[in-house]
């Protein structure tokens, strides 16, 4: 019988269950998705670093040099017509690249000089009148104080070092009494508004103001020194600037000051509030060592004579030497205006990043604030050739030309306060560049967030000042290493965006000071021969300024780091036991803290998860809602009861003291608290400190919370 064996045919195929064929086509559709998501992230990446590089390799000394000194022709003081020419410089250039530009113009209350004297009776009865402006005056405004009130001050002559409480206090040890002297002090120790405020609570009856050659490392050297470390000091040279307190035009606080809008009336107390009680004149080096000299009484003393003995001066007065200040000033209206340029973001147009420096000066302002203003021109020069590269920002760019500044931050304090709410929900980072240059070195000023960032950025510049390294290796050499401040001054218009807004910013500069501030030496020539004869240190600034701009505006995750940020709080708060008394907890600010470390530990982790999900919608709406988070972090530190006594100012972690002499730059109303317990009795102090540090604890805690996006 023969076996019937089907044997298997070489042409059979396997059959395939439909589950396995589903299986497969889904494997394969994953696969190809993973590659195309996966190129289109290395490609976006590949695209940005091509942008960093074009951005750099676009810069040009000379272009901004031609800037600076087109914008220094003239000097151009806020209200003036030559401000008025200057905007119109600015808006041109603007205009010219093809952004979409416009102006926004406020009408604020402006301070300008009508009449000043100065004349000097000495011991043996002669007397002499002195000049009170500048051997290079030109078209300059002359030397004054904006704000100071008119009036005259008569009487003898006392020297009170920097002017700060601790040295009348001193004064009072030496048996020194000021009441209805006139006193000289220095500057540099105090804002110049806060050395005529604690003057006129002494009794004084006027301020004489000098900028001694101490201040720049100078004493004792010539007059001008080698060009190499950017010094030149003028003996004549006269340090304009405002006394008034507090931010923008003191006739709106808190609004805008637009044509037709409500005004306080100039004798209304909040207004008389903002301004001194008694007249003040900036001085030269020259006039007040004429001054000096012809002091008698006790010795100064000893740790006042790093200036004092580079003056001649060996006592401190009164007198017998006696002086007779009259001054006059012309209080009004005048037009202001603020320039913008714009550029559209292409993915979330409703998230904006701003770059700002304002435009009016003093004087020539090569320095201050031009130097600025010369390197933000070029960066819109440069985001122009990125524009014709194809390049399309994802985020909204705004660059910001402010104007009065230099009389309290009025231009971009009022812009700030119309649009608050809109910057509130919107506004991503503020970047600031007042004076882009004052001499050598990087410095670098910043809410804590950002710090990493900055780092990064000065990785990718080359130092001006050195051919074979980068802005942060010499950054990092220097004294100390490299070093980020905090911006509790008032010292700029970052002001506005973080003590009033809660919009994390920076600031950026290199030198730390420059000999001719607010003189009618602050001029391009002063650039050329001392400040940056090349003009690359502008193109460094310029740099760091873009590239954090492209940054914040382009990556799909904001690259903010709040583990720093709850990094600094810990060290702010362990310096805080050293002011403190042991009756008060700070246990409240600690607990808060960990609290916002953990939150940032989550934050940091999904942020690098999202950085690898692909380019779609869904994953888009999750980078979007990390983003917001990130953004309105640094708005939980904001209390709408703002600092005690100074509602305007709303940060609780980083704003201005009361009285400007604290050596912390952080938790101002705790540093407040803890200056006014003092002359309180010991539980209405202890009470008065552990509330402000509830507040705080309560703002730090208001920041964890929008980090991590939960309700309670």
């Amino acid at each position: 019988m023969a076996l019937n064996v089907q044997l298997p045919s070489h042409k059979s195929t396997t059959k395939i269950s439909p589950p396995a064929l589903s299986l497969t086509l889904v494997l394969i559709l994953f696969l190809s998705l993973l590659g195309y998501y996966t190129l289109h992230k290395t490609q976006t990446t590949m695209a940005a670093h091509h942008f960093h590089r074009t951005f750099i390799e676009a810069s040009n000394n000379d272009t901004i040099s031609s800037y600076l000194r087109s914008l220094t022709l003239h000097p151009h003081v806020a209200g003036t017509p030559n401000a008025l020419r200057t905007r119109q410089y600015v808006l041109e250039q603007l205009t010219q690249l093809g952004f979409d530009t416009h102006v926004v113009k406020y009408q604020p209350l402006l301070s300008y000089p009508s009449y000043r004297s100065l004349s000097v009776q000495f011991p043996d009865g002669t007397c002499q009148s002195l000049p009170l402006d500048e051997f290079r005056s030109g078209e300059v405004i002359e030397p004054y104080h904006a704000y100071s009130p008119s009036g005259n001050a008569a009487g003898k002559v006392v020297y009170v070092n920097y002017g700060r409480r601790e040295d009348y206090s001193k004064l009072r040890e030496m048996g020194v009494n000021v009441s209805g002297c006139v006193v000289i002090a220095r500057n540099g120790g105090l804002f110049r508004g806060k050395v005529v405020e604690i003057a006129a609570g002494e009794g004084a009856a006027g301020v004489l103001l000098y900028t001694g050659r101490e201040r720049y490392g100078m004493k004792n050297k010539s007059m001008e020194d080698d060009g190499s470390v950017g010094r030149f000091f003028p003996m004549d040279g006269i340090e304009r600037g405002t006394v008034m307190r507090g931010l923008g035009d003191p006739l709106t606080p808190g609004w805008g000051g637009v044509e037709g809008g409500e005004r306080l009336g100039l004798r209304d107390k909040e207004v008389m509030e903002r301004f001194p009680k008694i007249p003040s004149l900036p001085i030269s080096f020259d006039n007040a060592r004429t001054i000096l000299k012809a002091l008698e009484g006790p010795e100064v003393p000893f740790e006042w004579r790093d200036g004092a003995l580079e003056m001649g001066v060996l006592k401190v007065g009164s007198g017998p030497v006696a002086v007779n200040l009259t001054y006059s000033e012309n209080r009004t209206i005048a037009e202001i205006g603020n320039v913008f340029a714009v550029i559209q973001g292409s993915m979330e147009p409703d998230r904006y990043v701003l770059l700002g420096n304002h435009r009016d000066a003093w004087t020539y302002g090569a320095v201050d604030p031009n130097s600025g203003t010369a390197a933000l021109l070029d960066i819109a020069r440069r985001f122009k050739i990125l524009l014709n590269h194809g390049w399309k920002p994802r985020r909204t760019i705004i660059l910001c030309s402010w104007d009065a500044e230099e009389f309290g931050m009025i231009g971009s304090t009022e812009w700030v306060e119309q649009n608050l709410h809109i910057l509130e929900s919107k506004a991503v980072a503020y970047l600031n560049v007042d004076c882009a240059v004052q001499g050598p070195d990087f410095f670098a000023g910043a809410t804590p967030q950002l710090d990493n960032l900055i780092v990064e950025i000065t990785k990718q510049v080359s130092d001006p000042d050195s051919d074979y390294e980068t802005v942060y290796q010499s950054w990092n050499a220097s004294d100390g290493g490299f070093k980020i401040r905090r911006l509790s001054g008032v010292a700029s218009d970052f002001a506005a965006f973080l003590q009033h807004g809660g919009i994390p910013s920076v600031d950026l500069y290199f030198g730390k000071d420059y000999p001719v501030y607010h003189t009618a030496y602050d001029s391009y020539e002063w650039i050329k021969k001392f400040g940056d004869p090349v003009f690359l240190r502008h193109v460094a600034v310029s740099g760091i300024w873009g590239l954090l701009a492209l940054r914040l505006a382009d990556d799909p995750v904001l690259p903010f780091d709040y583990l720093s940020y709850a990094s600094q709080l810990e060290k702010h708060t362990k310096a805080l036991e050293e002011i403190v008394a042991r009756n008060v907890s700070l246990e409240p600010i600690t607990g808060a803290v960990k609290e916002l470390s953990a939150a940032a530990s989550i934050a940091s982790v999904e942020a690098k998860e999202l950085l690898m999900l692909p380019v779609n919608v869904a994953c888009d709406l999750q980078r979007r809602s990390i983003n917001d988070r990130l953004m309105l972090t640094e708005r939980g530190f904001l209390d709408d009861e703002g600092l005690r006594g100074r509602k305007w100012f709303k940060h609780l972690i980083y704003g201005p003291s009361r009285d400007g002499e604290s050596k912390l730059d952080f938790f101002p109303g705790i540093v407040d608290a803890v200056a006014e317990s003092r002359m309180m009795s010991k539980e209405g102090g202890q009470k008065l400190v552990q509330h402000e540090v509830w507040r705080v604890s309560r703002a730090i805690l208001r920041a964890a919370h929008v980090l991590r996006g939960d309700l309670t």
